[in-house]
């Protein structure tokens, strides 16, 4: 068993989002000790872990919890879960190819910035005028 310290420290989460999550239901069954302090086994580790790579995938508190419920509903709820799922990882990839053409358009500049500056290309800009 992990205390939440030692479960933040494994999940990569501060103290203060793990026990957002537990308020807010996002890790069910929680356990705790003879203090009443919270206890975390490996599959609590694991869950969090994911809820931790779904808030990265950009879900919603509320589409978390929706997530969980049909989670917790068992293997009948996989098909709505799918959909879920694929449905951020179509968001994702999109993202992903916005995030790539940022990237080829920084690559270019840079190229162009450095064959300006070793005398290869002749400067211009869309912002002023440089013909004189």
């Amino acid at each position: 068993m992990y205390t939440m310290k030692q479960t933040c420290e494994k999940t990569n989460l501060s103290y203060e989002t793990l026990k957002f999550y537990c308020n807010q239901g996002l890790v069910p069954n929680v356990k705790r000790d003879s203090n009443n302090r919270r206890i975390f086994d490996e599959r609590d580790v694991a869950w969090i872990q994911s809820l931790n790579c779904l808030k990265n995938c950009g879900m919603s508190i509320s589409e978390m919890r929706e997530y969980i419920a049909l989670c917790l509903a068992g293997e009948s709820t996989i098909p709505e879960r799918k959909i879920i799922l694929d449905t951020k990882r179509q968001t994702l990839v999109s993202q992903l190819q916005q995030i790539q053409e940022c990237i080829n358009y920084i690559d270019w500049k840079q190229g162009f910035y450095d064959d300006v500056l070793s005398g290869k290309t002749k400067y211009y800009s869309n912002l002023i005028n440089t013909d004189k």
